[in-house]
């Protein structure tokens, strides 16, 4: 698979979260309400955390393939890595902190040397775990190959992206080569269990736009896909999540090149579905940074947004972080455009 080189690589500005924002609250995007005054108009700023149920952490941002619309600027030539130190103190907000789900994340953090052990210490500590996988990982070499039966015996949920079933939209947003590796590795955890019928293994898929456009609805989409990928190739999966593209990182830098940066924001903004606030994922996640400092979310990790109270995984404390007001920014009408988007997919 052929893979371009990051915004961090290349010295973009867009490699800055600070012009990153100054971008999103410029003339650029035209004259639009501020995403807080929207959550004002119904009561619902300053918006809070309502419980810490998920802990989300990015353990690196080095990944095997250079996507189009990744948020997180992630790629073979970034370095970044969460220390065993930082990742022992994840486990341990993990048990002090009542969470129910550990969520961990990248890059490909499979690609990290302790991203095993962190899922068997988690596993023992009894949490849900969740894998976010790129797929194309798990084949990529030898290396990765034991990962689905690794995922099998310590009960991992498995996420993985797929942004459409056939090769050219896949191929066009991912690289070169990715569809065809990715249904390699779908089959491969099927082989498993993950995703068949009758099976406690979840294997869900995420659909991202391929250009400045929202998701469609989730159920049917969700109905396409488990055609299609049965009756050509095969595999198996069992839900499907839909993903709005965030105004953020390379998909912002695509839409300022594209000239799509105005419409897609009015897109957002027009489609602003106040229903999805109540169950926006920032209320009841607490997202890690590789170096430990703490956010709202993956997207206000990726834009330096840092809590402004105990902002580091070493600081964690229950009590300080449950209630927090939440920091908010014009990324946030990606969020709640239309049936609202999360980690987890659609939330109206």
């Amino acid at each position: 698979m052929k893979t371009t080189k990051t915004l961090k690589y290349q010295n973009h500005q867009l490699h800055s979260p600070e012009y990153q924002l100054d971008v999103l609250n410029s003339e650029a995007v035209g004259s639009i309400p501020l995403f807080q005054d929207r959550l004002s108009s119904h009561g619902a700023f300053p918006l809070k955390a309502t419980q810490l149920g998920i802990l989300q952490v990015n353990i690196g941002k080095m990944c095997n393939q250079t996507c189009k619309h990744c948020h997180v600027d992630a790629g073979p030539d970034r370095k970044e890595m969460m220390s065993k130190t930082t990742m022992d103190q994840c486990l341990a907000a993990l048990e002090r902190g009542r969470f129910q789900t550990l969520d961990i994340t990248g890059g490909a953090p499979e690609m990290h040397p302790d991203f095993q052990y962190l899922v068997e210490e988690a596993n023992h500590l009894g949490v849900h775990i969740i894998v976010r996988s790129n797929l194309t990982i798990l084949v990529a070499n030898k290396n990765y190959n034991d990962l689905p039966a690794f995922f099998r015996k310590n009960k991992v949920e498995v996420v993985s992206s797929l942004p459409y079933y056939s090769a050219a939209r896949t191929d066009a947003q991912r690289g070169d080569g990715v569809f065809n590796a990715s249904i390699k590795a779908l089959k491969l955890l099927n082989a498993e269990g993950y995703g068949m019928e009758g099976s406690n293994l979840t294997l869900n898929l995420v659909y991202n736009p391929t250009g400045s456009f929202l998701p469609g609805d989730q159920s049917e989409l969700e109905r396409q896909y488990k055609i299609k990928l049965a009756e050509n190739f095969g595999v198996y999966f069992s839900h499907l999540l839909t993903i709005t593209n965030m105004p953020v990182s390379r998909f912002l830098d695509y839409l300022i090149r594209s000239g799509n940066l105005e419409d897609y924001m009015e897109k957002l903004i027009s489609a602003y579905n106040p229903i999805a606030v109540d169950q926006l994922m920032c209320r009841k996640t607490l997202s890690v940074g590789w170096d430990g400092y703490l956010y709202d979310c993956d997207f206000n990790q990726m834009l330096d947004m840092k809590l402004n109270d105990h902002n580091h995984i070493s600081l964690f404390d229950h009590e300080s972080l449950v209630n927090r007001e939440i920091l908010v920014n014009q990324h946030c009408f990606g969020c709640t455009a239309g049936a609202g988007s999360s980690c987890g997919g659609a939330l109206a």
